[in-house]
């Protein structure tokens, strides 16, 4: 008898294979938040394990509800945080020259980061609604531009460009996934590079395009617009191949390397434990997006597969961009690292994300259980 089979029945079921790993990740985050507060729990390491416990619970309470109870959420989830957008625009506060959060008293809410999920449920939705051959009509591509669109000018007016491009990407990933002809990603694609210019000139708010210099040339202002990637560099380059030790790395601790604990945690932790502490971040990432990529493709039915291939995208796109962006191979967006960053909102995205995988994944295995009724 194996030790999961051991365990009382609703714990021994639980995905473990992904859950441990997922858990050594959040623990080693806090251990490098640990060190970037100079050796103190608070305000960043404690919070980060008790956020990342709390949101667990959440995720196990997700990866019960049953296929069709999604379904039935999946416009209303839409429509609430669509609304919540709104509400940034009318009643959230400023923060870091943005105005992206909403103050609930116990925590502040960031409705932007619910809207990378929410987009991929509604559109999982609505393809699985759409008869196979009905793809190639323009409903297809109309309907879902307005869904995407209208959280996405939202948060573009925050301004929020780093989001933005994370809702639109896991937004793609679905509808490439549920059979739109591939010219019509083609002819977007050519279309976006024309508008390239204009968008840079126009669209762009002016710390934006600087960001965008300081990417293609960091070293033309290393004290002024490219200090943030300059110092995150030095930091990576500077740990080696085993790192300068806990707690002995002088980038963070020493104030010269900025968002030690959010944007540039991974710089952080790089530092101080190196290259082999850096593959062990990415070998944990493999494993959860192996995991998503597993699920995805053992899903039943079109809804499953839409939905965790687009949500598995969504934590891919997180890690993608926030590991270029430190290590100078994309410009800097305010993209947190999945599971080691300190953050409220993005750690209850990205486990919502995890819950409504492992649903998946119960699904594809559990016929009734407790009252749910996988379909």
């Amino acid at each position: 008898m194996s030790v999961l089979n051991a365990l009382p029945a609703g714990i021994g079921r639980q995905p473990w294979g992904v859950i441990l790993p997922l858990t050594a990740l959040v623990c080693f985050g806090a251990a490098v938040l640990y060190s970037a507060a100079a050796g103190h729990w608070m305000p960043w390491s404690a919070m980060h394990v008790v956020r990342y416990l709390a949101f667990l619970v959440m995720a196990i309470v997700i990866s019960r509800f049953s296929r069709e109870f999604v379904k039935i959420m999946a416009l209303p989830i839409y429509v609430i945080v669509l609304l919540l957008l709104m509400a940034v625009e009318a009643l959230g506060f400023v923060g870091g020259g943005s105005q992206r959060w909403l103050n609930l008293g116990f925590m502040t809410l960031q409705p932007s980061e619910l809207m990378k999920p929410a987009i991929v449920i509604i559109l999982a939705r609505f393809y699985d609604m759409l008869p196979p051959g009905a793809t190639r009509e323009f409903r297809s591509l109309a309907i879902p531009a307005v869904l995407i669109g209208l959280p996405v000018g939202l948060v573009l007016i925050q301004p929020d460009l780093g989001t933005g491009l994370a809702i639109t990407f896991g937004a793609v990933v679905v509808m490439f996934l549920a059979g739109l002809p591939l010219i019509w990603f083609i002819g977007a694609g050519v279309a976006v590079m024309i508008a390239i210019p204009f968008l840079f000139f126009v669209a762009l708010h002016d710390y934006q395009r600087q960001r965008v210099f300081t990417f293609l040339d960091p070293e033309s202002d290393p004290l002024g617009t490219g200090y943030h990637i300059t110092q995150s560099k030095i930091a990576i380059g500077s740990g080696g191949l085993f790192g300068k030790g806990f707690g002995n790395g002088t980038q963070s601790h020493l104030a010269y390397l900025p968002e030690p604990h959010t944007d540039f945690v991974f710089a952080t932790m790089a530092e101080e434990w190196g290259m082999l502490g850096g593959l062990f971040v990415l070998f944990v990432f493999g494993i959860i997006l192996r995991y998503g990529l597993r699920v995805a493709r053992d899903a039943p039915g079109r809804f499953s597969r839409l939905m965790a291939a687009g949500l598995t995208a969504t934590i891919f796109f997180y890690c993608a961009i926030n590991l270029m962006m430190v290590m100078g191979l994309a410009p800097v967006v305010g993209i947190p690292l999945p599971f080691m960053s300190h953050g409220g909102s993005s750690m209850m995205t990205l486990m919502i994300c995890m819950g409504l995988i492992m649903a998946v994944d119960r699904w594809g295995k559990r016929d009734i259980r407790g009252g749910f009724e996988d379909s």
